[in-house]
């Protein structure tokens, strides 16, 4: 595989490279690709999480947001929170 940086792009890579963030050119790709398989499974997991609440609302499973729902839920998610800190 052959990759073509810009000249911007080399230069940063160069950076990294004389400051001893990166040994290689390669570590740069390397990393770069381990980045977006990260955040491409984060964005299959969104999609999936996305699908599911559609299938929720299909059932009649959502819920009406009011300021009140609103208050409800935040104080529902403080009293969670404080269980877990007193575990």
């Amino acid at each position: 595989m052959e990759e073509h940086s810009t000249p911007d792009q080399k230069a940063f890579i160069r950076q990294a490279i004389e400051s001893g963030r990166l040994h290689r050119e390669e570590d740069a790709v390397k990393e770069a690709l381990s980045l977006w398989e990260e955040r491409e499974r984060t964005r299959a997991e969104i999609l999936a999480a996305v699908d599911e609440a559609e299938v929720s609302l299909a059932r009649g499973e959502g819920r009406i947001i009011t300021q009140q729902s609103m208050r409800e839920l935040a104080e529902q998610v403080k009293q969670r929170g404080r269980a877990r800190l007193a575990a």
